[in-house]
């Protein structure tokens, strides 16, 4: 299967219990000036976010599509999944995203002309490059926030002012470079991991501002269990780049 050949990206938004959303996101993606395609990857939601987008499925027959997953097996691994997906399909752009609006699916176009018209490889949608643009969240969760980030910078020598953001933007030659099977983490240290490994193989990483803005409907899946895998994780991903295990590619 192969898209279309004016369709260069696709934007991957995990689910899991996103009824109140999905439907409104995916055409809101799609709406948008560019042509962008959906990927859904889905965890067995049992709310029924799947059959939705089933619905738009037949709505949008080339534009949107679905993989569904047995049960919740992470966020790393839906992103992985999305990868490969997209990968086979020969995307050129790859974006991540959220299905809550916590994303402005507005942001999108200059996330990918960050790398289809500026030339960076990977392009990260930040809440912290102009200071701390973020709406609706508890303060103690803006705190850890932006400090888990300057955290990761500490310990990585990484410049991305938010190096735990989940608006992403990749070109296929990264992800043709990192070894997918080969990620650790599944959480918030997953983005930390992803990111460091483009760091560490020489690609150019450029910071777009954004507002993320807590979302209005459906549960948020945030954990402290996450930020702790983070935590430990960051100093993991520092010992392996030691022993080498990152091969500079550009």
């Amino acid at each position: 299967m192969s898209k279309a050949a004016n369709r260069d990206s696709v934007v991957i938004i995990p689910t899991y219990n996103e009824k109140e959303n999905i439907a409104n996101i995916i055409e809101a993606v799609l709406a948008l000036p560019h042509d962008f395609d959906v990927l859904v990857i889905d965890d067995n939601s049992p709310d029924g976010t799947a059959a939705i987008v089933q619905g738009k499925m037949k709505l949008h027959p080339e534009r949107v599509h679905l993989v569904q997953r047995a049960g919740k097996l992470g966020l790393g691994t839906a992103y992985i999944a999305g990868f490969k997906w997209a990968l086979a399909r020969h995307y050129d752009y790859i974006i991540e995203m959220d299905a809550d609006f916590s994303h402005n699916p507005a942001d999108l176009i200059p996330l990918r002309n960050a790398c289809a018209v500026e030339g960076a490889d990977l392009s990260v949608g930040s809440r912290y490059i102009t200071g701390v643009n973020v709406v609706n969240w508890p303060m103690g969760r803006v705190v850890m926030s932006y400090y888990a980030s300057a955290y990761v910078r500490i310990i990585t020598g990484m410049k991305v002012r938010d190096t735990t953001a989940g608006f992403v933007c990749y070109s296929r030659r990264v992800l043709e470079a990192i070894d997918l099977d080969k990620v650790e983490f599944k959480g918030y240290a997953f983005q930390i991991e992803m990111k460091f490994s483009a760091f560490k193989m020489g690609f150019s990483i450029k910071e777009v501002p954004i507002i993320f803005v807590n979302r209005v409907l459906g549960t948020s899946k945030m954990n402290t269990s996450i930020f702790g895998e983070a935590v430990f994780g960051v100093i993991k991903l520092k010992l392996n780049s030691w022993m080498g295990k990152y091969k500079r590619v550009k």
